[in-house]
């Protein structure tokens, strides 16, 4: 599996996105994906974003957020003009996402969700996020990421 691409890697293919890919072996025994996916590249983990699917007001929403940080829930529920938000069942978030948990990635997901990403995006020049599997990481610039994805930049990090 470590050679095919996902959703995601194709939708950065098929725009022509200039982007890195990054793979590492999976730890099944890791707690924080995104801190294992830091450590593994090397990276500071402020530059690696974990995806995370809420419900806002009943509809699912993406939050893209450091892996040093939370999602603070109530921001991203004003971030889309909603009232209350709460953390998505992970069935649920994998069949609309496509992806299993660990490995959602906020790029090619089968059902185009409203995103919202952490304004701390805009402090690097290129940042990670899932590539669509555990140990499969995207590197790209936040503006690429932000414009593949439709997405609002908030501060949504706590």
């Amino acid at each position: 599996m470590a050679g095919k691409g996902t959703p995601a890697t194709a939708l950065l293919t098929k725009r022509k996105v200039a982007h890195t890919l990054h793979t590492y072996e999976h730890d099944s025994r890791e707690a924080s994906y995104g801190a294992e996916a830091a450590a593994a590249l090397g990276v500071a983990e402020e530059r690696v974003f974990k995806t995370l699917v809420a419900e806002v007001d009943g509809k699912l929403t993406v939050g893209v957020v450091p892996v040093t940080g939370q999602l603070n829930l109530k921001a991203l529920a004003a971030a889309v003009g909603g009232k209350k938000a709460r953390m998505a069942d992970a069935g649920a978030a994998q069949r609309a996402t496509g992806y299993v948990v660990g490995g959602i990635s906020p790029l090619g997901q089968r059902t185009r969700l409203p995103v919202v990403v952490d304004v701390s995006v805009r402090r690097f020049d290129t940042v990670f996020c899932s590539g669509g599997r555990r140990g499969l990481e995207i590197e790209l610039a936040p503006d690429d990421l932000v414009a593949l994805t439709a997405a609002t930049v908030a501060p949504i990090a706590g």
